[in-house]
């Protein structure tokens, strides 16, 4: 009876809810914490982290930190992200047991407290937009969220499914399916996604009301600076894309902080990626990996480590104006 009961469980949750109507809401709470998560047939939300997202983070060489973030009890419990309503889509903002279930604010999973801000120091920009993108053919899934220099607390999120625009409709759901549908997020991707220029478009929108773009000025950031965990985001990928849309490259993607070379010379110690960041610092992994809005906020929290700890976030490259091919690194020492 007990092996039976484990095969019918593997069985459910091998089951993609977004291909099948016949669940309704209830059958959320048994998957809630499968890698296919619903909100029902038309409602999909990020999975939920796997047992192994909550295991002990091997430290670093250095003394564990006593920085306090994500160690609260209301922290402890994560919920997944509705997706739908990053999208402004979310249609059960009124069912309680929805708003239980799934997350609507992110920056309750990355509050920080007043300790954390001790060490802190003035930096030369009072925002952050960290930034991590997905998608190697084109652009699938454009994540922002703004972290509030002085205090460290997130202000809002942007995030955006991108429509490919040169791709068949063949050639898209098997590119989907392949990057999606293990976390079972393909459902609403489908549902969501749209063009990279109206995302740019609705994107600037998003700028202009936190009052960090402005069109009329000469395109750049107001006192704002984007935060990558490496060069590619928008060294190469944003320009290929611009390219592949047929639209400018916007003049705010001229400079960026790669997080990578900032690590590097704070710690004096080396991370290839997101999650070798987040081991060392004893940092655990939440949500999916490759899901970009999972990855963009688990890389806001390294920021937030690092600016606890008396890191300087400043510019480590600038792209040329008179060549948009040539990119300028601002720091000696650095990830190559």
């Amino acid at each position: 009876m007990a092996s039976a009961f484990s095969a019918f469980r593997v069985s459910l949750s091998r089951i993609s809810p977004f291909r099948d109507t016949r669940f309704s809401y209830p059958a959320t709470l048994a998957l809630a914490h499968t890698k296919r998560i619903m909100c029902n047939s038309s409602h999909s939300v990020s999975p939920s982290p796997s047992p192994s997202d909550f295991s002990s983070s091997s430290s670093s060489s250095s003394s564990p930190s006593t920085f306090s973030l994500m160690e609260t009890s209301e922290n402890a419990r994560w919920r997944p992200m509705c997706l739908y309503y990053t999208h402004g889509k979310c249609t059960k903002m009124d069912d309680p047991a929805h708003l239980e279930i799934f997350n609507h604010d992110c920056s309750k999973e990355l509050r920080v407290a007043a300790a954390d801000l001790e060490r802190k120091k003035s930096q030369e920009f009072n925002f952050f937009l960290v930034i991590d993108l997905e998608g190697k053919v084109e652009i699938l899934e454009f994540p922002i969220l703004i972290v509030d220099a002085k205090t460290m607390e997130v202000v809002d999120l942007f995030h955006r499914f991108v429509r490919p625009t040169k791709m068949s409709e063949q050639a898209i759901n098997k590119y989907i399916e392949g990057k999606y549908g293990e976390l079972g997020v393909d459902r609403v991707w489908h549902d969501t996604a749209i063009p990279f220029k109206q995302v740019v478009e609705e994107f600037e929108v998003w700028l202009a009301e936190h009052d960090l773009w402005d069109k009329d000025t000469d395109g750049g950031l107001n006192d704002a600076a984007f935060v990558t965990c490496g060069n590619w985001d928008i060294k190469t990928k944003i320009p290929e894309q611009c390219v592949v849309s047929n639209i400018n490259l916007p003049p705010y993607f001229m400079e960026w902080i790669n997080l990578k070379d900032v690590y590097l010379n704070f710690y004096g110690r080396e991370a290839r990626g997101m999650v070798s960041m987040m081991r060392q610092c004893g940092i655990k992994l939440m949500g999916s990996h490759h899901l970009g809005i999972d990855d963009t906020k688990n890389i806001t929290r390294v920021v937030q480590r690092m600016l606890s700890e008396g890191a300087v976030l400043k510019l480590t490259a600038r792209r040329s104006k008179s060549n948009m091919r040539n990119v300028e690194f601002l720091f000696k020492n650095r990830i190559k």
